[in-house]
């Protein structure tokens, strides 16, 4: 597992978090976020979702409406391979994935195409609302 990632203030992001949560008419419980490498992350992956590849972000959801929680895993190496794929800042994906692992919390999925569509919309929105975080 990874430390929390430089230049990174988990006391803002938390903060984005509960208005997040607010705006999607939840409140903030017990949320854990680990930082993995590709191989913890590979490791999860298979063992939950049968999926055979490192992934940016799993979430293991333990929420009581209206109360989210649960634990978003990130996986750095496949954040930061992501930041420059989509010529991004390494901040600004990792929280794209923060929230994205949010929004699952919040009973949003991405199985469907409609459904992805959804999600990355909500991730765009928060991303805009929250820009100042993302630097």
């Amino acid at each position: 597992m990874y430390p929390v990632p430089l230049h990174f203030d988990l006391r803002k992001v938390v903060f984005c978090l509960q208005k997040i949560a607010l705006l999607e008419g939840k409140r903030l419980g017990d949320v854990n976020i680990v930082f993995c490498n590709n191989p913890y992350i590979y490791r999860l992956n298979v063992e939950y979702l049968k999926h055979f590849y490192p992934t940016d972000v799993i979430t293991f959801d333990y929420s009581s409406y209206p109360v989210v929680a649960g634990d978003i895993f990130i996986g750095v190496d496949v954040v930061r391979a992501n930041a420059q794929r989509f010529s991004v800042t390494f901040q600004a994906e990792l929280l794209r994935v923060i929230f994205h692992g949010l929004l699952h919390l919040c009973g949003y999925k991405d199985k469907t195409k409609a459904q992805r569509l959804q999600m990355r919309r909500k991730e765009d929105y928060y991303l805009k609302l929250f820009t100042d975080y993302a630097d």
